[in-house]
């Protein structure tokens, strides 16, 4: 995919993200495209749903999933605003998802590249190839922006 088409997909997941953020979650947004079509979108829940699981990877797969009727999203591409947790780099292998694009680095339980490399595992049955740095510093700085204000912290 160019560049151009990555931003746009990645403006997306950040308006996604600016969802949750809205509703006191952590501002990560995630989106599920094939062929330059939406098959599935996300935003983190896990407090208004009470469910560890309601990552914004994990919405995105699950509506994803339902619009195709079928679990397997091979050849789909999901662009979520923050680096995966092993949960969700798990269960993007189990989709089968070709590629993963992420905004920010996730220091302390990535699991693409910063704690954890568990897409590129030759242990498990498939890779999902990554990049990142699209719109990494406008992810990141919601992150920010949001555990600050949590924290009480200015900017």
């Amino acid at each position: 995919m160019s560049d151009s088409t990555d931003v746009a997909w990645m403006n997306y997941a950040l308006a996604l993200a600016r969802v949750a953020n809205a509703t006191g979650e952590v501002p990560v947004g995630a989106v599920v495209v094939r062929d330059g079509v939406i098959l599935g979108e996300g935003w983190n829940r896990p407090i208004g749903l009470c469910d560890p699981t309601a990552h914004a990877e994990i919405q995105a797969l699950r509506a994803a999933a339902q619009s195709i009727g079928n679990y397997r999203l091979t050849g789909a591409t999901l662009y979520s605003t923050l680096e995966p947790c092993p949960m969700c780099a798990g269960a993007m292998i189990h989709a089968r998802i070709k590629c993963l694009v992420f905004g920010a680095y996730d220091p302390r339980s990535g699991a693409a590249a910063s704690q954890f490399n568990i897409l590129q595992s030759e242990t498990l049955n498939h890779r999902v190839a990554w990049k990142v740095g699209i719109l990494q510093e406008e992810c990141t700085a919601l992150l920010q922006a949001f555990f600050r204000n949590k924290r009480g912290t200015p900017a």
